[in-house]
Formats: structure tokens, C-alpha cells, sequence
């Protein structure tokens, strides 16, 4: 109990760290990319970049007042524990932009809207994987989904950076464009980091000559595989079938040994975003 504990709070700690170290990512491609050039690459936070130019009020000042009510009112869909980590990401991530000194880093809204899009993403992406998100957009999308079952949440959170993009024409049709760019980019680098960067690769073998691709998978490699059974829906033999994951970087050993073992064996390869357990990193998952 006490290794558990332990564990936890090592967990708790790193959890935490996580989700202050996105938040100040996130404030920081505010502050240094997106302000400056009049980028909104949607969310609260993108609303409170279209209000701000209207109101003269600082960006994380409305960014909370935007999202305290949705806070207030979504929080019991989407639990105890996220809700209190929102909040506190939310909170976070409201004060680094208001206290962060606003700067052009890039140069130009090209450059702002790739690296602003890169830097935003990571942050989210942290904090995301921390348990956590940093707006109340995903409230919305769960209230609205509640009331009108026929909007998705994901369909929701679309229209309203839609929307959000669109209001950023106020400062120009460049401008929106440039938000466009900015929110996909931001997407790509937020669900790269989610998924992890501990990649491999996934070999799914099937062939009669196991035994020797096996001996050389543990031998020449080592590494390990699973059994599997297979029955052919042809002739109804059963073949069986070996699941290997390797780094990608010992993709191509093993191609060699399949294929010199066996030249017709039926081989199918896929992405492993992230791999735990032996041979691999261990990590604690709360």
C-alpha cells in the first residue's frame, strides 16, 4: 500500500507538472504568435482574442469570464476529478496570458500562424494527457449534445471554431485564413502528442515456419512474440499466426528474418503510436 501511494503521488505530481507546463505553452503561443498578429485559432481562447480587439480587455480576463458559467454549468457531466484539472488548467492558462508580455516573435503571420499552431498544440496536447483541457468549448459541446442528442460532440466543437474563425474576418480576410492554418496545424501537433511519440511497429506474421521465425526473433533480436490462432477460410488449416511489435528502427531486421525464413509468408505491418510493458517504457497509467 505504501509502493502504491507512493506511486500515486509521484503520478499526482507529474500529472500537475504536466498540465502547468501546457498551459504555459499555450499562454506563450498567445503572447508571442497569435496577439500580435490578430490570430483566433478557435476555442475560448481564440473567442477572447476576436472580444478583446472590441473591448480593449485583456485576452485571459475573458477567456475565464467565458468560461466559468460553461464551467458551472457542464461540470457534473464530465466528472469530479477532469472538472477540478480544467479548472485549474483553465485558471493557469488564463493568468500566463494576461501576465506574459506580449511580443512578435515570428516576424510575420505566415510563421506566426505555423509556430503559434505548433506551440498551442504541444501545450493542449500536455495538458490533455494530464487529464485535462484548458476550455470550457468542451463543456458546450457536452451541454448542447445533452439537449440536442443529433450534434455530436465532436460536430459542436467544429462549429464553434468555425464560428469563432469566421469572426476572426473582423480583422481581415488574411487573418482568418491564417487562423485556418493555425487550427490545423495546432490539431496535428495536439493529437501527435496524445498519441506519444514512443512509436513502433506492429507485425502481424502468418506462416507455417514459426519455429524458425520464432528461434531468430528471440536469438538474433531479442525480442519476443505472441501466438495467435488462426484458422485459413479457404482450405481450414490452421496456420496460427505471431504478433511482434518492435521499435521502428528494428522494423526492417525483422522483415529480413520473415522473409528469409519464409518468402511467402503473409505479413501485414501497422503504426504503434505508443508501446508499454517489457522491451519497451513502463509508465503509470491513473
Amino acid at each position: 500500500m505504501k509502493m502504491d501511494f507512493k506511486l500515486e503521488s509521484r503520478q499526482l505530481i507529474w500529472d500537475y507538472l504536466l498540465l502547468t507546463v501546457g498551459a504555459l505553452l499555450t499562454a506563450f503561443a498567445f503572447a508571442a504568435f497569435f496577439v500580435t498578429n490578430d490570430i483566433a485559432p478557435g476555442g475560448v481562447t481564440g473567442i477572447a482574442t476576436v472580444l478583446s480587439s472590441v473591448t480593449g480587455l485583456n485576452v485571459g480576463l475573458l477567456s475565464f469570464l467565458i468560461n466559468v458559467p460553461l464551467f458551472a454549468i457542464g461540470w457534473r457531466r464530465v466528472g469530479v476529478r477532469f472538472a477540478v484539472r480544467s479548472f485549474i488548467s483553465m485558471l493557469l492558462l488564463s493568468l500566463f496570458i494576461d501576465l506574459m508580455p506580449e511580443f512578435d516573435l515570428a516576424g510575420n503571420m505566415m510563421l506566426a500562424a505555423i509556430f503559434g499552431g505548433v506551440t498551442m498544440g504541444a501545450g493542449l496536447g500536455m495538458v490533455v494527457r494530464a487529464g485535462a483541457t484548458t476550455g470550457g468549448t468542451d463543456m458546450a459541446a457536452m451541454i448542447v449534445h445533452a439537449h440536442l442528442s443529433m450534434f455530436t460532440v465532436p460536430m459542436v466543437l467544429f462549429t464553434i471554431d468555425g464560428i469563432v474563425v469566421v469572426a476572426a474576418l473582423n480583422f481581415g480576410v488574411q487573418a482568418g485564413l491564417f487562423a485556418l492554418i493555425a487550427l490545423f496545424v495546432s490539431t496535428k501537433t495536439m493529437d501527435s502528442v496524445i498519441k506519444g511519440f514512443n512509436t513502433a511497429m506492429q507485425f502481424l506474421i502468418i506462416s507455417p515456419n514459426q519455429e524458425e521465425i520464432v528461434r531468430r526473433i528471440h536469438t538474433e533480436m531479442d525480442r519476443g512474440c505472441t501466438r495467435l490462432e488462426a484458422t485459413g477460410t479457404y482450405e481450414g488449416r490452421k496456420n496460427g499466426a505471431l504478433l511482434c511489435v518492435v521499435p521502428r528502427m528494428e522494423a526492417s531486421r525483422l522483415k529480413k528474418i520473415v522473409s528469409e525464413c519464409d518468402a511467402h509468408a503473409f505479413v501485414t505491418v501497422c503504426d504503434v503510436h505508443e508501446a508499454l510493458g517489457e522491451g519497451f517504457s513502463y509508465r503509470h497509467i491513473s
